[in-house]
């Protein structure tokens, strides 16, 4: 035992050879070795920003059948602690499990299903049909308004223009 405490109290005393800014001896004997900077490098590491974690589905339905056998006051409570999620993410899983649900249990469509592709151009190509129709009553209802004016001016009856004139 005292071989022991001889060892550790020459270790303690042992000199370490000094190095200019070892700051572990003090500032004074640091200052008195010359002015030297303390600050260290900055760290080249780049700190690790947190990931979001993601939830499967399968921890997805777990959870809310855990929330569901919950009776007690406070218990979605401690479960919501234990599994490290927010209370709205609780209620965000329940309205996309009852979205699913209603979607399951609709009535599915028979035959094959529409290409998403195939149905926009077919969608595009009734919209540019529908716009040409559109422009071709448009230039003949400018015809037609024009026809009347020239009628109007011949009879020598009001325009609308005219009246717009007066007031």
């Amino acid at each position: 035992m005292a071989d022991l405490h001889t060892k550790t109290e020459s270790l303690m005393n042992e000199q370490r050879p000094r190095v200019p800014g070892d700051v572990s001896r003090g500032p004074r004997s640091a200052k008195a070795e010359g002015s030297v900077d303390l600050r260290l490098p900055p760290d080249p590491e780049v700190a690790a920003t947190a990931k979001r974690r993601q939830f499967s589905s399968k921890e997805k339905r777990r959870i809310l059948a855990a929330a569901d056998r919950c009776t007690e006051a406070g218990a979605i409570g401690a479960l919501l602690r234990r599994e490290g999620i927010y209370s709205s993410q609780l209620a965000t899983w329940r309205r996309q499990r009852a979205a699913s649900e209603r979607v399951a249990l609709e009535p599915q469509k028979r035959g094959r299903k529409a290409d998403p592709a195939i149905a926009e151009s077919r969608r595009v190509v009734e919209l540019t049909k529908d716009v040409e129709r559109l422009r071709r009553k448009l230039a003949q209802a400018h015809t037609i308004i024009d026809v009347q004016k020239k009628l109007c001016t011949l009879l020598g009856l009001p325009t609308a223009e005219d009246l717009d004139e007066k007031s």
